[in-house]
């Protein structure tokens, strides 16, 4: 028996009017229509969550009702915008733990944040004496990125091992990192094996160095409580799209002594404090990073998505994900010729990536869909990964606020159905 569900899932689900819809029609046609009879299961929220009524509104409300740009107008309109959008950067700093606004920097997405820093702060810093370690279940986010710009600067580019567990190698850790180790990029939940990484061990072991360490919260942050300052992260990226939010938002925390000392990533409008012919000067931070027209519908819904996720508690999202992992995991292992990468089911995040014997994942997601349930199939943006496990690619059930152990068996009897008709 498990124990019970911290968060009532049913009255969640009334706030995505999304869940109730029905799927199997027609693909080319956008929504509900003709053909489409079963209900939805969606289980592809580790790629993207959905967004309830109340961060809708905040975007409808803001469109409606103030749309201006920010900091460029003295009426009435841009100032309430510039107001919302300030204390949009505020609201995310107050979650994440960052001192300031000065540390929040919006960007468009995890990604964008990581190439910010490796393009303003890597190109800058790193030559051929300095090294950057990855870890092996890095997503392409970090990994590609932080790769080129090896390749441009002639640093090395290290990786710590997974073991067979689908945990990081500590030992291995202890080996790659010393002197010449300028930044470490580790993703502080695997989107594949689900495996939450002692990050603020890791960044103990960096600092120790005298090296800086980024770490990559896509998975974390939606789903559990977390304190940038109590892992001591000198960078931390997340995406609104994934915690109830907007796409077309990410976020990227940094230590404000080191943003200050950073160069600017992309030049223009609303980034600089005075331009003549010869020269410009930067504003402050963190304006300093976002050129041009901000994201602003969208940083004023991720305020709303905040507001919405700690109205249910940080600790009640991330007990009920962990349940429904746990379920999931035990649920499939029940079957021999189910693979499941990761942890086991109670020391894993809301997640679970899978195989079933002699069926490729992608025939395996249409199976699932088929019968309404929605996963991702693929490499999960970590083909070095899939590589060292074997495969060329798992499917991924995600948990998230709305889901429930009976759409975990849903997903269950339609992998079954896989698995009979491929027998």
């Amino acid at each position: 028996m498990q124990e019970p569900y911290p968060l009532d899932a049913e009255a969640v689900r009334a706030d995505f009017p999304i869940l109730e819809r029905k799927v199997g029609g027609d693909v080319t046609v956008p929504g509900e229509g003709e053909g489409d009879t079963t209900p939805l299961v969606y289980l592809d929220n580790a790629a993207t969550s959905h967004t309830p009524e109340q961060v809708v509104g905040a975007i409808a409300d803001y469109y409606r009702s103030y749309n201006s740009n920010v900091h460029r107008g003295i009426h009435q309109l841009s100032q309430e915008a510039s107001t919302a959008y300030e204390h949009a950067h505020d609201r995310v700093a107050e979650f994440v733990g960052a001192e300031g606004r000065e540390e929040v920097v919006f960007t468009k997405n995890t990604t964008e944040a990581e190439n910010l820093v490796a393009y303003a702060w890597g190109l800058n810093e790193l030559g051929p004496e300095d090294n950057v370690v990855l870890t092996e279940m890095e997503h392409h986010a970090s990994l590609v990125t932080w790769q080129q710009i090896g390749k441009k600067t002639g640093a090395g580019v290290r990786f710590v091992r997974v073991d067979d567990d689908g945990r990081l190698d500590m030992d291995h850790a202890r080996e790659l990192v010393d002197d010449d180790t300028a930044m470490a990029n580790v993703v502080h939940v695997s989107n594949t094996l689900g495996t939450v990484n002692p990050v603020a061990e890791f960044a103990d072991l960096v600092h120790d160095h005298d090296g800086l360490i980024f770490v990559d919260g896509a998975q974390s942050v939606p789903h559990m409580p977390v304190d940038v300052q109590a892992i001591d992260a000198d960078f931390f990226a997340f995406s609104g799209h994934k915690m109830c939010g907007p796409t077309g938002i990410g976020v990227l925390y940094g230590k404000q002594h080191l943003l200050e000392e950073m160069q600017p990533y992309l030049y223009g409008g609303e980034m600089i404090r005075k331009v003549t012919f010869e020269d410009s000067e930067w504003e402050d931070l963190p304006w300093k990073f976002e050129a041009g027209t901000p994201v602003i519908a969208q940083g004023i819904a991720l305020h709303a998505a905040i507001d919405y996720l700690e109205d249910l508690g940080m600790e009640n999202v991330h007990a009920h994900e962990q349940l429904l992992a746990e379920y999931a995991y035990d649920e499939l292992t029940a079957y021999d010729d189910v693979d499941i990468y990761g942890p086991p089911g109670d020391d894993r995040a809301g997640l679970v990536a899978f195989n079933v014997d002699g069926v490729h994942a992608h025939d395996l997601s249409s199976i699932l869909n088929d019968h309404g349930v929605a996963v991702r199939a693929g490499d999960h943006c970590t083909q070095p990964l899939h590589d060292k496990l074997g495969v060329p690619a798992s499917a991924r059930a995600s948990f998230y606020i709305y889901n429930t152990r009976e759409e975990i068996d849903e997903l269950v009897e339609a992998v079954d159905d896989a698995r009979q008709l491929f027998a």
